[in-house]
């Protein structure tokens, strides 16, 4: 027999699936995983308030992708209203900080609620707003956050459209306000940017900055996984010898030093070694690839991969202004030192297509889904503007899936 939980609930753990294997979305601008937020809180409210639930008639896809994109819009507009990834940097997790705003104003726009009530909703989910970068370390609660903003941005809509009263004019109020609260201690003049908000609005589309990883590890060690592939490529036969391996140097940007180039310790949970710029590194050059495989929990005493992030150490220096650029420098023993340069990650530049995102879906889900269901989800969702009933994906999504890393 199923069982049914509540949309809080299945907003909350379905954002953390979403989350749980670092191959989602990312904004790069400024830092969230917009997917992880928004579309649990949309599929929760939709199912919640179909027909015979309260509402008059089913959500559309059309009515659903207009909420989708309200919320990809206002996510990075709040996060640039306090520089971005600056966040990052100061050691809050961005998403969900920036987050609740956004699936609140998603989940208002696909309840069609008036203004006043979408300002009531976003006052209600900006009080909740929370998230503490440490929690990359080794907790699994870092899989949580990024749902805590869903289930918190649902929870504001659907206290809004039963006329709860939130806090009025959230961002703007110098007391206890949004951006003056999160801005404190930024270091920066001003301390936020309150018109970022409203900024080109409907000229200058935050849609175009969502970037999809071809990796399972957080983003910001994309650019030290590909220099690793670029050496791998162009000096195949040497990137093979581990063992004339003497050290491995990576320079970053601040940012990405701050929020990856930690010293990782053995033992370190899955959550920490996908956050390591090092271990990540070390798996790549190991196995030649970045996917959920190489977290399973019987992987992550290898003694081949800690040997190699044990010789590495990651710096910064003004060199690396661009906040994309990294340098990997390896040594070998009584071999030429190999240096691979990468500007931008793939999945930024170039970024990757929609061909490219449908293999990633296929050769992510080949024997976990069978095929008949994974061909209805690709025609439902390339179809979506064109569904009557967005309760007829959420059908599709809900059932057994095999483990992907067993």
């Amino acid at each position: 027999m199923k069982q049914k939980i509540s949309p809080l609930s299945a907003a909350l753990l379905n954002s953390t699936f979403i989350q749980g294997f670092e191959l989602d979305d990312w904004h790069s601008e400024a830092p969230l995983h917009s997917n992880s937020i928004i579309l649990p809180a949309l599929l929760a409210a939709a199912e919640h308030f179909k027909p015979g639930s309260g509402s008059s008639s089913p959500i559309n896809g059309s009515s659903f992708l207009l909420a989708y994109l309200t919320g990809l819009e206002v996510g990075p507009r709040v996060g640039n209203a306090l520089y971005g990834s600056h966040m990052l940097t100061r050691g809050w997790h961005s998403g969900a900080v920036f987050g609740p705003s956004a699936s609140a104003t998603a989940v208002c726009k696909m309840f069609n609620l008036p203004a006043n009530k979408i300002e009531d909703a976003v006052g209600i989910a900006c009080t909740q707003a929370c998230g503490l970068m440490s929690a990359q370390y080794e907790s699994e609660v870092k899989r949580m956050q990024h749902g805590f903003a869903a289930r918190n941005g649902l929870f504001a809509a659907i206290l809004a459209k039963n006329d709860y009263v939130g806090i009025k004019k959230v961002y703007e109020r110098p007391y206890g306000g949004f951006l003056t609260m999160f801005g404190q201690g930024s270091g920066k003049n001003p301390a936020y940017l309150e018109n970022e908000i409203t900024e080109a609005l409907g000229v200058k589309w935050q849609t175009m900055g969502v970037r999809v990883k071809p990796h399972a590890a957080m983003a910001g060690t994309h650019c030290t996984i590909d220099c690793i592939r670029k050496l791998q490529a162009k000096h195949p036969e040497q990137m093979k010898d581990l063992a004339s391996i003497t050290s491995i140097k990576y320079e970053m940007a601040e940012a990405a030093l701050r929020h990856g180039g930690w010293l990782a310790k053995r033992p370190l949970t899955a959550t920490g070694a996908q956050m390591s710029n090092s271990y990540v590194a070390a798996t790549q050059i190991v196995d030649g690839q970045v996917l959920p495989a190489q977290f399973r929990h019987d992987q992550l005493e290898r003694n081949d991969v800690w040997e190699l992030v044990e010789k590495t150490t990651c710096v910064t220096s003004d060199e690396f202004s661009n906040k994309w650029l990294q340098r990997a420098t390896i040594e070998f023993k009584n071999k030429p030192t190999l240096v691979g340069t990468v500007e931008a990650p793939r999945g930024v530049d170039p970024a990757m297509t929609n061909e490219d995102i449908l293999e990633k879906w296929r050769a992510l889900v080949k024997g976990v889904i069978g095929d008949e269901r994974r061909e209805e989800i690709e025609r439902m969702c390339l179809g979506l503007e064109g569904l009557e009933d967005i309760t007829q994906l959420g059908r599709l999504l809900i059932g057994i899936t095999r483990n992907p890393i067993a």
